[in-house]
């Protein structure tokens, strides 16, 4: 859908270039926001001026925007998380992309998401589905080893670059995380030697892409300009390269992505099935289960929070669930000894939490 752009000015009678969506991915880019927040933005946008009847949204008042969101729960039965997306999408798009915030719009209900506990494999049951992620050839197998020994997410992982590992010191770095942040985290000594051998085949990839004229990635922001020969350097290589090339649009040579994430998830996920595993399995699922496992093995959660990359400590409190043994470390009545059998058999105690020691870690 293509949507003429409208002055600040409301029910203007010209409709000045560049158009809409132009203007709307403009806005985004400048703010330096992700590139899925901009899809995600102009995917509600359009979504919005579809249900107001194709109608463009400076014709439109603050009672489109509540019938749209009203619409997405009562009839799309979307969650509130979502809900919320889209009235954040809509919120920047009349407060800076059409400079009218309309009067009301801030009262335009947030809707309150309900607690949710997150989804937890056991060691074992981690053990399960990275085995099974071994059954195929591309290294899916080393990218879940990272996702549950890293705590990345999944994007976090599929962009690293050979830059980023440092095997040697046991770290990776990670760059324009979530919120544009960089971290550095644990890198798993498990995956060690997996992925130095796996490093040798990806150089081998790269030099067969350089000798067919090849041989480039994406770089980040203004760097391709900066820095023009890095796009073909070894360091700023993908760890996990696609395994098809594509052409760049801007220049016509033959350029290599990393792994597309859909390919990733619909590997854990079919992973998950053939292990036996009841339990919903995603890729963010071994970003829970590290956590949740640093925690039961007596690692503070101020460290926990450093490694998830956590801007506030609550967010990573949602993990301290496990901590309790069953319902607050209650035991049931079942398990219970019968009555005159003696007093209840105490609770199991917490494990002791270790000391400080070099790295920071208790």
């Amino acid at each position: 859908m293509s949507l003429p752009a409208v002055s600040p000015e409301r029910r203007a009678p010209h409709r000045p270039a560049p158009r809409l969506l132009a203007q709307l991915r403009a806005a985004i880019r400048v703010r330096h926001y992700s590139r899925r927040t901009e899809a995600t933005y102009v995917a509600w946008v359009r979504r919005f001026v579809h249900h107001a009847g194709d109608r463009h949204p400076a014709t439109l008042g603050v009672g489109a925007v509540e019938a749209f969101l009203s619409d997405l729960a009562t009839h799309r039965g979307v969650s509130a998380s979502t809900q919320n997306q889209a009235r954040a999408a809509l919120l920047f798009l009349y407060r800076v992309v059409l400079a009218d915030p309309l009067p009301g719009l801030d009262g335009v209900t947030r809707a309150k998401r309900p607690p949710r506990l997150p989804t937890v494999l056991t060691r074992a049951e981690v053990d399960q589905v990275l085995a099974a992620l071994g059954a195929t050839r591309v290294p899916y197998q080393l990218v879940g080893q990272l996702l549950y020994g890293a705590g990345l997410r999944l994007l976090e992982g599929l962009e690293l670059r050979v830059k980023d590992l440092d095997i040697a010191r046991g770290e990776l770095l990670v760059r324009s995380g979530k919120g544009g942040k960089d971290r550095v985290t644990v890198l798993p000594a498990v995956a060690a030697d997996a992925l130095t051998v796996h490093l040798v085949r990806v150089r081998a990839l790269h030099a067969r892409d350089l000798a067919d004229g090849g041989g480039r990635v994406a770089m980040p922001g203004a760097l391709a300009r900066k820095l023009p020969g890095a796009a073909a350097s070894w360091p700023w290589q993908w760890v996990f390269p696609a395994t098809s090339r594509y052409r760049d649009p801007a220049t016509g040579a033959p350029c290599r992505h990393h792994l597309h994430e859909t390919a990733v998830q619909r590997a854990v996920r079919d992973a998950a099935v053939r292990a036996g595993l009841t339990k919903r399995v995603t890729c963010h699922t071994f970003r829970h289960s590290f956590a949740t496992h640093l925690l039961e093995a007596g690692y503070d959660i101020r460290t926990v929070q450093e490694l998830l990359g956590h801007r506030d400590v609550r967010t990573t409190m949602i993990y301290t669930h496990v901590l309790n043994r069953g319902g607050r470390g209650v035991i049931g009545p079942i398990d219970l000894p019968a009555r005159g059998g003696g007093p209840p058999a105490a609770p199991p105690a917490a494990p002791a939490t270790p000391a400080a020691d070099p790295d920071g870690r208790r």
